[in-house]
């Protein structure tokens, strides 16, 4: 179990972009960011760096794409790479966190904010990634390094 932290980033790993969010412990609140494009899987780490630094997270957390039958894919392992070359270049704890309908209920939340005429800057894996946040906020010790 992490320490106490405060700011947490999330991501959505996907191998042609990325959703990201940012979460603040201390009011429970998650913001979805931009998405961040990513090559075959890979980020641009210096640009990726660059916004870990103007945010400053205390904690990340990654989603790890399961199959309904519990299973991993090839994207699994991906994004558990991701995570682990996330936590070397940055040496801030990095934990995984089971993403299983999170991009469904992202989608919803999507098409409710466009009804309203407020989501056209919103990506659904940028949703996604902020509801990683609050399912963190919800149960913390749900999450595997």
């Amino acid at each position: 179990m992490p320490k106490t932290v405060n700011t947490i980033m999330a991501f959505d790993f996907g191998t042609q972009k990325m959703g990201m969010a940012i979460g603040q412990r201390q009011i429970q609140s998650s913001t979805p960011l931009a998405q961040f494009p990513m090559k075959d899987g890979i980020p641009q780490w210096d640009q990726l760096l660059k916004i870990v630094k103007e945010w400053q997270p205390e904690l990340f957390l990654v989603g790890l794409p399961i199959n309904m039958d519990d299973s991993e894919s090839e994207l699994s392992l991906r994004a558990r790479k991701f995570a682990r070359r996330l936590r070397h270049q940055t040496n801030i704890d990095t934990y995984m966190v089971d993403e299983r309908l999170t991009t469904r209920s992202a989608r919803e939340q999507l098409d409710h904010y466009q009804q309203q005429g407020r989501g056209k800057k919103l990506s659904a894996d940028s949703l996604a990634a902020a509801i990683l946040i609050e399912n963190w906020y919800e149960c913390p010790t749900a999450m595997t390094p």
